[in-house]
């Protein structure tokens, strides 16, 4: 008896798999999401879920002089002994804003101003992002710290007034924050799992999921990165 030949062996194998694995796509067996706001009109997306663990679990950087991109949400909620908090946005409509400037070229902030700064869901829309990851070691004190996080799967958001540039990765915030506040002095997370990045991208809520579904870190399918760079104090301080 001759033996298959490689294609055929190939895709009997592959039925096979389909077999023994059924994928039971149900409602995800569809070319629009089930919510256009990202889980928003579900309950909360997933990706807010690795963000605030991420901020929470950092809640003590959160301190003395404090800078958000858009509103004072972050610091509002997690942070201690806060002396002052500082909104950034290159939107001059936002009531919120101390700062109305571009990350990338915030030169009306001065230097060595902030103890924190946290940046959230914002490095994408900035197409010279390594400007921007300087502009952050400038602007804050040695010793402060920023606490960021980044996509690594989302929707383009329609509404957004602004471009909408780049996906990242570990790899890759690794290069750009290690190359300006050193490499000992970043510490870069990947949090998902392929569930959860499936579910984010339909607009699945975190409600939908367990806990022990969504706390399920698969570093090849992330849906945010988080990144902690310390600025380092200058030698004798």
């Amino acid at each position: 008896m001759s033996t298959p030949p490689t294609h055929t062996r190939r895709l009997l194998g592959q039925r096979l798999r389909r077999v023994v694995r059924p994928a039971w796509l149900g409602t995800l067996r569809r070319t629009t999401p089930l919510s256009d706001r990202w889980g928003y009109d579900r309950g909360r997306p997933i990706d807010r879920y690795y963000i605030e663990q991420f901020i929470a679990a950092n809640r003590r950087d959160i301190r003395g002089r404090v800078l958000e991109v858009k509103d004072r949400l972050y610091t509002d909620r997690y942070g201690s002994d806060v002396l002052a908090a500082d909104v950034i946005d290159n939107d001059a409509r936002n009531p919120n804003a101390t700062f109305v400037t571009d990350l990338a070229a915030a030169t009306i902030v001065p230097d060595d101003t902030f103890d924190c700064c946290i940046i959230t869901q914002t490095l994408q829309y900035i197409y010279d992002v390594g400007a921007a990851v300087r502009e952050l070691h400038r602007i804050l004190r040695p010793g402060g710290t920023v606490l960021a996080t980044v996509p690594v799967v989302t929707r383009v958001d329609p509404l957004a007034s602004y471009p909408d540039y780049w996906r990242f990765t570990v790899d890759s915030c690794e290069r750009l924050f290690g190359a300006v506040f050193g490499a000992s002095q970043v510490s870069v997370t990947a949090h998902g799992n392929v569930l959860a990045a499936v579910a984010f991208l339909e607009g699945i809520a975190q409600e939908e999921l367990a806990r022990s579904e969504l706390d399920i870190n698969d570093p090849l399918f992330p849906v945010v990165v988080t990144v902690r760079g310390i600025r380092q104090a200058a030698h004798g301080q």
